[in-house]
């Protein structure tokens, strides 16, 4: 069995390089997941671009986090859980709210509607309950709020799926584990 191996900046296009070097400026780093989607540098672009315009959706950058962990958890990606830490707690969750995001019980109305929906979503690939739609919409979200709860998910299932395929080393912080998986 053939193993990825994370490519440096050499081993892959010019395009990709480019890209290399804006993450660079941008992170400080090229993150190990980045660096081996530049195998693709359209695939590369592509998600750098989709991503950063589900970034100006509706949601805030804390929920935005909190949908990705909780569809990590769900697709079991310890690269995605360990790099959505680091930004759920960059962006105002505390270590117990990472773990009761992943675990499908966090007490704030608000984030139990939005990532019980996204991890239906995930689980159930593509569809969710009419309870879980309702709950969403009654909390307050609409037809926007709901294409892009879509987009995030989306987004995150990338990443996820392209660790769990290519199993790059982590170079996030290791995730504390679930004592147990938690359905939705």
């Amino acid at each position: 069995m053939k193993t990825i191996q994370v490519p440096s900046r050499n081993q892959v296009d010019s395009a990709s390089q480019g890209i290399f070097d804006n993450l660079q400026k941008a992170l400080g780093t090229v993150p190990n997941l980045y660096a081996t989607i530049g195998y693709s540098s359209n695939a590369l672009d592509a998600y750098l671009t989709y991503s950063q315009a589900t970034d100006n959706g509706v949601f805030s950058k804390k929920e935005a986090e909190a949908i990705k962990l909780a569809v990590s958890e769900v697709n079991e990606c310890q690269y995605c859980l360990a790099a959505h830490t680091v930004l759920a707690k960059m962006n105002g969750f505390s270590e117990e709210e990472t773990l009761a995001l992943r675990a499908a019980s966090i007490s704030d109305k608000k984030l139990n509607v939005i990532t019980h929906l996204a991890r239906e979503i995930a689980q159930e690939r593509g569809k969710a309950s009419d309870e879980a739609k309702q709950a969403f919409f009654d909390a307050g979200y609409d037809e926007k709020a709901l294409i892009d709860l879509v987009a995030i998910v989306v987004d995150i299932t990338f990443t996820n799926y392209t660790h769990r395929l290519t199993q790059v080393p982590v170079d996030f912080p290791t995730v504390k584990p679930l004592g147990a998986k938690v359905a939705a």
